[in-house]
């Protein structure tokens, strides 16, 4: 049995857009938000720096939808916003890590329980970053719950959102992070957001460059339509 997408004619303008389904998107806009409040409350507003990181986290957000929107018509357009994004996020990054080196704070690596209760949240909005946020310095966390096991009094649950990987050293937290500040909480959030959107686009740029490659842009596209329509006559 024939495939039907196999005999469909080449579009000139293929589907293209779709950016808000994009795992890279969502986290450089869920980047963006974080980077607005981060600023607004801990980076003097008159800075440079203040404008700066705003404009990087807006810049990596805004790329990456105008090169989807514009990988219609050029793929090359696509590659090269995308490429802009990764750069701006780049930038971010780097001012992150500064504001953590300059005044004394650790930078968490990716496995320090903080962030690894962070990233089992999975984090889709401003709001819950802020309610991690919160629970890190009271020092509660999703599996600080009076509910027992059936059979077993006195072990807490653990939710089902918890994955199975974090160790149970980390669900459970009886103490809160008094000697973190919010800005540090914030900080590395933020860092562990960008570093999963650099990788994303990381991957977005590898495919992007393979297609182009193998497929050519808009004018290698536009002789194959004509060509096979002057073969179907």
């Amino acid at each position: 049995m024939s495939n039907p997408a196999i005999n469909e004619p080449e579009k000139l303008i293929p589907l293209h857009g779709g950016y808000r389904k994009l795992k890279s998107f969502q986290i450089a806009q869920l980047a963006y938000d974080v980077t607005v409040r981060f600023c607004d409350r801990f980076i003097e507003k008159r800075s440079r720096t203040h404008d700066q990181m705003v404009q990087a986290a807006r810049s990596g957000v805004q790329n990456i939808a105008e090169g989807s929107q514009a990988s219609g018509t050029s793929k090359k357009t696509e590659l090269k916003l995308t490429n802009v994004a990764r750069a701006s996020l780049e930038e971010l990054r780097l001012d992150y890590e500064d504001y953590l080196r300059q005044r004394g704070l650790a930078q968490w690596a990716p496995d320090h329980p903080a962030l690894v209760r962070f990233k089992a949240k999975r984090c889709a909005t401003l709001e819950q970053v802020r309610a991690w946020v919160q629970e890190e310095r009271r020092g509660k966390t999703q599996t600080d719950t009076d509910r027992q096991r059936p059979g077993k009094p006195g072990k807490p649950s653990v939710p089902a959102s918890v994955p199975a990987s974090v160790p149970s050293s980390v669900q459970v937290r009886v103490s809160p992070c008094e000697s973190v500040s919010s800005a540090q909480l914030v900080a590395n959030a933020a860092l562990s957001l960008l570093n999963l959107a650099c990788h994303l686009l990381n991957k977005q740029i590898a495919a992007q460059e393979k297609a182009f490659l193998e497929e050519g842009g808009f004018t290698e596209r536009l002789y194959r339509v004509r060509s096979e329509r002057r073969n179907r006559a």
